[in-house]
């Protein structure tokens, strides 16, 4: 089995968006970082390892359970530990009402945004009990508190995570694995810069109902993840951590 003398942090999710701009925190906060992808994300490990961070890409469809076992068995040989985990990757649903949506992309929204968790929080939980400590953040969505017109699978999907999770940490807090959700509001990563380029209208529309009157960045979701990870965050367990600048409660 390898071993690190680094903190080793696994991001799914992590080609882009809020899942990029989380794998680039925990490396620059000295985490050896795996970005994980069902696309290989290998140029943006490159770009971190080029400015002297450590990170290694990995290709793996989290709804694989199998190839997410290969994955935490290939973390566990090459590094002999993992710290800090971030299960991030998800789809959205086609937006429609309820009934409309098919089976397929019923099944595959599932299969992605709550089976996909579900297999890495096993195999990573497996792993850290080996060393009796460990951090996870499961990515959830405002969405996760509140519902969304036209996006019915989508948000079962991420009010489900928040349920696994509460239940995963009550059942490890005892063996020094603390597991916690992130529920980003409406973030401005590439995918809704590219929503509001083909709309322009839409900017306002969300905008109008953010009290900060503003659209996040990725990096504030990334600053919530990594202290949610830390030391700081210690007695932090099973919390869902709304980061939408009030859109919520509005």
């Amino acid at each position: 089995m390898g071993t690190t003398e680094t903190k080793v942090a696994l991001v799914t999710g992590s080609a882009m968006g809020i899942g990029l701009a989380c794998a680039k925190a925990f490396a620059q906060a000295g985490y050896t970082t795996v970005l994980a992808d069902i696309k290989e994300p290998s140029e943006q490990a490159l770009e971190l390892k080029e400015k002297g961070f450590l990170a290694e890409s990995y290709c793996c469809d989290v709804s694989d359970v199998q190839a997410v076992k290969e994955m935490l068995d290939w973390v566990s040989t090459r590094y002999g530990r993992l710290d800090a985990a971030l299960n991030n990757a998800g789809i959205q649903t086609p937006q429609r009402p309820m009934a409309e949506i098919t089976d397929e992309e019923f099944e595959r929204t599932v299969a992605v945004d709550l089976k996909g968790v579900w297999n890495c929080m096993r195999y990573e939980i497996q792993l850290m009990l080996k060393q009796n400590e460990g951090a996870i953040v499961n990515t959830s969505s405002q969405g996760g508190v509140t519902g969304f017109p036209g996006q019915a699978a989508y948000i079962a999907c991420k009010h489900a995570v928040i349920g696994l999770t509460r239940t995963a940490a009550i059942d490890y807090a005892a063996k020094g694995i603390r597991i916690n959700a992130i529920c980003p509001g409406v973030i401005l990563t590439p995918m809704a810069e590219e929503l509001i380029r083909r709309n322009p209208s839409l900017k306002q529309e969300l905008l109008r109902d953010i009290p900060a009157g503003r659209m996040g960045r990725p990096e504030e979701i990334a600053n919530a993840v990594l202290w949610l990870c830390s030391p700081q965050a210690s007695f932090v367990d099973g919390h869902a951590l709304l980061v939408d600048g009030a859109f919520s409660i509005h």
